[in-house]
């Protein structure tokens, strides 16, 4: 596996950023989502890590999408990002480990930076492709606009150890039919006035 350079992640967290008055700094805020969000202010233009406009819709959705699981054992969030939903995944579910998966080395050092800020003992990033991952390993898998999710059962199928969780978050598509996955949990939701829905499909292997 890719390993994230210290140098890279020494430089980014050094950065003098200009910072908005309005955001609480990483050092008082309490809450990991509160740290989260004042690093994701203060690096989201810089790094590209989200779209312009208000970023509490990512939480909002994260929350929603993640709060009601109460996960346990071993979790992944493939293609990490910028931390959705992964860290509230580790924020709310205290007694899961989630590994946050980002093959991108900036993104990486983003969410180490998150991490260690917001003080989250249960999650660890690791800077590599989902290919790379072992097999038959987790106990779920969560992921937000990773893969699409007739695709994201391949995931599944790879990664989840039997009666493993895959939880596909979706807008207005049907979640996927397939004779190895049940389904567990549908939580509906909506962001901004916007149907979403988070579909936990059982892995039957």
């Amino acid at each position: 596996m890719a390993a994230l350079t210290t140098g890279y992640r020494a430089r980014l967290e050094d950065r003098a950023l200009p910072a908005d008055p309005s955001t609480p700094s990483p050092r008082d805020a309490q809450r990991p989502r509160d740290v989260h969000r004042a690093l994701l202010e203060k690096w989201r233009k810089t790094m590209d890590l989200v779209g312009p406009g208000p970023v509490d819709p990512h939480f909002d959705d994260a929350e929603a999408a993640v709060g009601w699981l109460a996960a346990s054992g071993a979790w992944a969030d493939l293609g990490s990002g910028a931390g959705f939903p992964g860290i509230m995944l580790a924020e709310t579910s205290p007694g899961a480990t989630v590994t946050l998966v980002e093959r991108r080395q900036k993104r990486c050092a983003f969410l180490e930076a998150v991490v260690a800020a917001a003080k989250l003992p249960n999650a660890t990033v690791v800077c590599t492709d989902a290919a790379e991952l072992p097999r038959a390993h987790y106990d779920g898998i969560v992921s937000r606009a990773y893969k699409a999710p007739i695709d994201m059962l391949e995931e599944g199928r790879r990664l989840l150890r039997p009666a493993g969780l895959l939880v596909l978050l979706l807008a207005r598509e049907e979640p996927p039919v397939a004779p190895d996955f049940e389904l567990f949990h549908v939580e509906r939701y909506a962001v901004e006035g916007r149907p979403r829905a988070a579909v936990a499909l059982r892995f039957r292997g």
